[in-house]
């Protein structure tokens, strides 16, 4: 017997407006093959498929938290799951997929997985360690639609990088991936997440991916999330005002010494308005136009369905995307009620509209409310750091 999803229990604390399907099929707009509701739908743009559940990497702050499998012997996702969900994306506006894990170049047969993505057309986003990368699987990937490619490196030296990612070899292997990618005409961005262990070595890394030939760099800050959050709580990650100031240092003073595009993945509220203006830096949220694939084939929020059960809104082809897509309560309340309904903080920065409270995903992880403010901007203003400038007066 098919068992009601987890969210199902939640309907009634998210009050989503509705409406009803007699109004939505009165009001349906024709988007060539697509058919979008003009008052509550917005595009499906892109598909995060979370391909492996397992990883040959053990991160200390991976926010997922895969099990550590260098062979592949967890669940990988289904390819014909995967042309399943494809194409009833399609039809919603699908433009774009993104490939990521665990690690997704583990999977057994990903390279058919692109051979899929070019025969769709669609434009591929892959997020890798680089751990298996070679020059043969560099050219598939090249020949994709606009392939972006990114890849972690958090020191800039072997034993910096190996405390953060658990695996000895590991920083030769994705320097060499990264050169790999570059020859094969693939700038790949450097992601570097930012702990205590390696904050020294910021500017080094961005000399380094000058060397590399990567086309940006890009500071992550840990997520209390998982593995993420056991690192928040030893300590092991950088105060709000560090974060600040390093964010800082690198916007207005490391970005001016480098021709590689530099980005700090602090909110909206902390940038400066000329950066936001030129286009550099992080961008809009994108959490009303994507939608997360498990690699056991259920559609969540994203990744966090992996830590958080009732962020999983259904399986593929078991239940149709359209209707998990237009009917989910929690998904028409993201589009419908965000920004309006954030509160905190959140709810009286000027920049909500574009930030959309930074990460919903994370503040439902830690308070079970989607309009929970972000834990980064409700910390910043506990400190007295919080921009006032940027606060509804």
């Amino acid at each position: 017997m098919h068992q009601p999803a987890p969210w199902a229990t939640l309907v009634r604390k998210f009050r989503p407006v509705r409406v009803s399907r007699r109004s939505r099929s009165a009001q349906r707009l024709d988007t060539g093959n697509s058919f979008l509701d003009k008052e509550t739908m917005q595009p499906l743009s892109q598909l995060y498929f979370y391909l492996t559940e397992g990883c040959n990497l053990a991160c200390r702050h991976c926010w997922i938290a895969p099990k550590f499998d260098p062979n592949a012997r967890f669940p990988t996702l289904d390819l014909g799951l995967f042309e399943t969900a494809l194409a009833e994306a399609k039809p919603l506006g699908l433009s774009g997929v993104k490939l990521t894990g665990g690690e997704p170049t583990l999977h057994p047969q990903f390279t058919q997985f692109l051979d899929i993505i070019r025969r769709e057309e669609l434009k591929l986003t892959l997020e890798t360690n680089g751990l298996l990368m070679t020059p043969a699987l560099a050219q598939e990937i090249s020949q994709c639609q606009n392939p972006f490619v990114s890849t972690s490196l958090d020191g800039v030296d072997a034993a910096t990088h190996e405390w953060v990612r658990g695996v000895p070899g590991s920083f030769d292997a994705t320097v060499r991936a990264v050169k790999i990618l570059v020859d094969a005409g693939l700038r790949p961005q450097i992601i570097f997440s930012l702990m205590r262990h390696n904050v020294s070595q910021v500017e080094a890394i961005i000399r380094l991916a000058e060397q590399l030939g990567a086309a940006s760099v890009k500071f992550n800050v840990i997520q209390p999330t998982a593995r993420g959050e056991k690192l928040h709580d030893a300590d092991a990650t950088l105060s709000i005002g560090e974060l600040i100031a390093v964010g800082n240092r690198v916007e207005r003073e490391l970005a001016q010494t480098t021709k590689l595009r530099l980005f700090f993945d602090y909110p909206s509220a902390f940038r400066g308005l000329s950066r936001i203006a030129s286009g550099d830096g992080c961008g809009v949220c994108g959490i009303k136009h994507i939608l997360g694939v498990l690699a056991t084939g259920q559609y969540a929020l994203c990744g966090i369905g992996e830590q958080v059960p009732e962020l999983i809104f259904g399986r593929v082809g078991q239940d149709k995307l359209e209707e998990v897509w237009s009917n989910n309560p929690m998904l028409v309340s993201i589009r419908n009620d965000i920004p309006a309904r954030l509160t905190g903080v959140c709810g009286r920065c000027v920049m909500k509209q574009r930030c959309l409270g930074s990460c919903v995903a994370q503040n439902y992880y830690r308070s079970h409310d989607l309009f929970a403010p972000f834990w980064f901007c409700e910390e910043a203003e506990q400190a007295g750091l919080f921009p006032s400038s940027r606060l509804v007066s």
